[in-house]
């Protein structure tokens, strides 16, 4: 009997259970490898709680996060890691933008922005209560880099066109800060991983760590 391996997709914000790339994934890659991707709380500590359930439940051999989801897949430990342009630097800036939602009207003003989109997907509520823990969950995650001493096995991915990339909510510096400079690979598209991307570098990136 073919034994299945497990990856868990860990989505960015505002994504979930019908995120676009886990869904490519599934169609592309070897029928003895299925990916899970399911909706986790906008809430750092909440979210991490039902991920570390999921770890217990599913047992994966491998974890891939995208954009701010990549905070909470490095602060899964013992297993290897996929990055999709990891936020490094979206955890300072979810703690600053806090501040401003102590001014009235200001988290509905953030709902308006950052619209739920269609399809199960994460419920994002600009509040204090949630966005006040994102600077402890961002520190979390640093804790278990190489540079902290941490022996996972890490690997990113980063668009040439990640607008992202102007405000420093995605650095590649910063990544190889914590990580190195032999740990990641550039493709000419956006923050959104492009699905002939897909296809190829990061389909071929699962395959080799599981294969």
């Amino acid at each position: 009997m073919q034994t299945v391996k497990t990856v868990l997709y860990i989505h960015g914000m505002g994504g979930g259970a019908s995120s676009r790339i886990p869904a490519i994934l599934n169609e592309c890659l070897p029928e003895d490898i299925r990916v899970i991707v399911r909706t986790y709380d906008f809430n750092p500590v909440k979210g991490r709680e039902q991920i570390l359930g999921w770890m217990d439940e599913l047992s994966p051999e491998l974890v891939i996060g995208e954009s701010l989801g990549a905070i909470q897949a490095i602060r899964v430990r013992g297993v290897p890691h996929i990055l999709v342009s990891p936020s490094l630097g979206a955890p300072a800036r979810m703690y600053a933008l806090g501040f401003l939602t102590l001014i009235p009207g200001a988290t509905w003003l953030c709902s308006k922005i950052w619209k739920r989109r269609e399809g199960d997907r994460q419920e994002m509520v600009f509040s204090w209560d949630n966005l006040s823990l994102y600077k402890a969950h961002g520190k979390d995650a640093l804790a278990n880099t190489p540079a902290a001493g941490s022996k996972d096995y890490f690997f990113a991915f980063f668009g040439t066109r990640d607008h992202y990339r102007r405000n420093g909510v995605v650095s590649i510096r910063l990544w190889e800060k914590y990580f190195g400079k032999d740990s990641y690979r550039i493709y000419e598209g956006t923050h959104f991983m492009e699905e002939e991307y897909v296809l190829t570098m990061l389909k071929d990136a699962i395959v080799s760590i599981l294969g």
